[in-house]
């Protein structure tokens, strides 16, 4: 459980969050395709917000502390609105959204959810796949019928989501310090990053928050109290730490509560510095990153960060930030044109 107040004991995007573009192939079950971003692309530092922005509250132009966020091939939102019980579509252009999932106060029933960190969409199945951190569990939403979900995985402390080419699930556990690999239907997952219990050895995660699987189905974690990134190749018995792993810090060397993270084509890792206000692009390989997006201490402005959560890129390469205590998403238009 993340060692900070988020509404609950326990904290990110999370991504899991995929990204979308025209440059690569898509792919069949997954929620989108890895993105191609040139190595000196940049981007605005003034935001504009795309969903929420008016203040805590849960009318539907509003978010309380957003989690999770995935951006769809024609620019709409999707939040898994962590206080209000709910996951929120926010179409492109629009001032307030609608309820997608959950909504129906907080509860354990089939019709709602339980403080969601998470969602992606399974596009084979035309579906929803949600975090319901709450409730210990991952649920299946379907976009044609929303009025209730299916329970899909059992007693898991979830934090974040992805799922590979293959249609497998990834799942990062907070309580257990690993993310598993889960055939949808099956009743015990495999592990493949951590499971050797909270700590931060090379074989070990603690508190993880977002998972990413790139196209050989290596898993990169947010590994939120080791204030790093690590990446575990397919069947490995430990990771590599690939951004961060200095301890807690502002230095362009160091991360501080790492969430939501995005892969990009070359391996270049984008992640939500979480307590450093701030987006960091890390190439792999690379001892230190360098900053995209910075807040400052205006909050609410069109150039603040506020304790980003939510990650995630667009068809274009434009950058959406989910903040999680200006109860709003940003995006950062792209400066320069994708390759």
């Amino acid at each position: 459980m993340c060692q900070f107040n988020l509404g609950i004991s326990t904290t990110t995007t999370i991504g899991t969050t995929t990204t979308a573009t025209t440059t690569t192939s898509t792919t069949t079950a997954a929620s989108s395709s890895i993105i191609n971003i040139p190595p000196d692309a940049t981007w605005a530092q003034h935001g504009v917000v795309v969903a929420g922005g008016n203040g805590q509250g849960q009318e539907f132009n509003q978010l309380y502390t957003p989690h999770g966020l995935y951006v769809d091939e024609d620019q709409t939102v999707f939040i898994a609105d962590f206080d209000n019980h709910r996951v929120m579509e926010w179409k492109y252009g629009t001032t307030s959204g609608q309820v997608v999932a959950g909504g129906n106060g907080e509860g354990n029933r089939l019709n709602q959810l339980d403080k969601p960190t998470d969602v992606i969409i399974d596009k084979e199945t035309n579906s929803f796949i949600i975090c319901d951190h709450g409730n210990r569990r991952v649920v299946r939403w379907s976009r044609r019928d929303q009025t209730s979900g299916q329970i899909i995985i059992s007693d898991v402390e979830c934090w974040g989501l992805a799922m590979d080419d293959n249609g497998l699930l990834y799942v990062s556990d907070q309580e257990k310090s690993e993310v598993r690999r889960w055939r949808i239907g099956e009743t015990n997952g495999t592990v493949v990053a951590g499971g050797n219990g909270n700590g931060d050895q090379l074989d070990q995660l603690s508190e993880p928050t977002h998972v990413f699987v790139d196209r050989d189905h290596s898993v990169f974690v947010s590994d939120f109290v080791n204030h790093r990134v690590m990446k575990w190749v397919k069947d490995a018995k430990e990771g590599i730490v690939v951004a961060g792993g200095q301890g807690r810090g502002n230095s362009l060397s160091q991360l501080d509560g790492p969430f939501a993270l995005v892969v990009d084509q070359s391996s270049t890792i984008y992640v939500a510095d979480f307590w450093n206000d701030r987006v960091m692009r890390w190439p792999m390989g690379a001892t230190q990153g360098s900053i995209i997006v910075i807040g400052n201490d205006q909050v609410g402005e069109a150039n603040s960060l506020a304790n980003p959560v939510g990650l995630s890129f667009d068809r274009q390469g434009n950058l959406y930030v989910d903040e999680h205590f200006n109860e709003r998403v940003q995006r950062f238009n792209i400066e320069a044109p994708l390759t």
